[in-house]
């Protein structure tokens, strides 16, 4: 008996180790990555001329197709300033492919499936700010509700906020805060991947050759052709500081005559996290999870969300907050990998809702 007990074990021992290593060395199972149209109600009629049938991009994780009844948290990401969602998404090449990102990190049994979802908010002005605008369209609303309500009617979504989760990058890490912190009825946790915008002080610029730029501009052509800094003047104007008496861009400039306009301004500071962020206190307490990080080569981001860190810590509001060796790019890929997945699959409700 022995003579057949110890050969079997040994083959037994042998399967399983050649089973283990293969699946640590399988390549991750992959989700689908689809592009579609929503359209926006709110974004009807903006000034720009911006169609309010916008792209969005979804992310179905590998189970998705295969497992017909169960239910997926969503989690919102939200791309930054002259990005757009198929940039993001590998339909068009850039410096990250999220689909690959995800996958890899979905290999790791610690980290639960969702569906990540990317509204196209690349406009005229190479960027909505996120923000509700006569000019560009109501994208706050448009991303709060509108997509919001079209996703959960489309797609096997946990519709409930505890299931629903908000992120973004640079710009998109700045719609992240402004709606967040707006709509905790509508999302539980929040990660703010360096975000821009967050004080009047970052994105102002006092110089007269700048306010020369900026008023010599006539025409739509001529902004598409500016450097990076008149083009984000042109589209916080857009977005928040709209007028629609002021053709051809229906918009206020910060300077006039070389000036700086004090109204303007006062519009510019009044749209800052960090300006508005005591009017939400109350919300920012209903959220379940709270996290921001940034390269320390990004200086002044790094600098904006440190205040952050200084004001949720007065309020005795819990969150993570990390200042993290990089730029403004360079390891976003790693951090949505290795961080904000994790923070999701953590923080948000994945219980299945019961049938009715």
């Amino acid at each position: 008996m022995k003579r057949f007990i110890l050969p079997a074990l040994t083959l037994f021992l042998a399967l399983l180790i050649t089973c283990r290593a293969h699946s640590q060395t399988a390549p991750p199972r992959k989700g689908t990555a689809e592009r579609i149209n929503v359209h926006g109600k709110g974004l009807e009629g903006n000034l720009s001329g911006d169609s309010p049938d916008r792209e969005v991009s979804v992310y179905l994780p590998p189970s998705y197709k295969s497992d017909k009844n169960r239910r997926y948290p969503v989690l919102y990401l939200l791309h930054g300033f002259t990005d757009n969602d198929a940039q993001w998404y590998g339909f068009t090449k850039h410096w990250i492919n999220l689909p690959d990102v995800v996958d890899k990190a979905f290999a790791d049994p610690a980290v639960r499936e969702m569906i990540i979802v990317t509204p196209n908010a690349y406009t005229r002005f190479f960027g909505s700010f996120y923000s509700n605008s006569i000019t560009t369209g109501n994208w706050e609303d448009f991303v709060a509700k509108e997509l919001v309500s079209y996703i959960d009617s489309h797609y096997r979504t946990i519709p409930n906020a505890a299931s629903r989760g908000l992120t973004g990058h640079s710009m998109g890490g700045y719609g992240t805060m402004r709606i967040g912190q707006k709509y905790p009825e509508i999302f539980s946790s929040i990660y703010l991947l360096s975000p821009c915008c967050m004080n009047i002080g970052i994105h102002t610029n006092r110089s007269e050759e700048a306010a020369r730029k900026l008023e010599a501009i006539q025409t739509i052509e001529e902004v598409q052709k500016a450097d990076f800094g008149t083009k984000a003047a042109f589209a916080t104007s857009a977005s928040w500081s709209p007028n629609p008496s002021n053709p051809p861009f229906y918009l206020d400039l910060p300077t006039k005559n070389g000036q700086l306009q004090p109204m303007v301004m006062a519009k510019w500071a009044a749209n800052t996290p960090l300006a508005m962020i005591d009017q939400y206190i109350p919300n920012l307490k209903k959220l379940n999870a709270i996290a921001f990080d940034a390269g320390s080569k990004d200086e002044s981001i790094a600098a904006s969300i440190k205040v952050l860190d200084g004001v949720l810590n007065e309020y005795k509001i819990k969150h993570t907050y990390e200042e993290y060796e990089g730029d403004h790019v360079n390891r976003i890929a790693e951090r949505m990998e290795k961080k904000v997945l994790q923070f999701f699959s953590k923080n948000l409700s994945f219980e299945q809702p019961k049938r009715k």
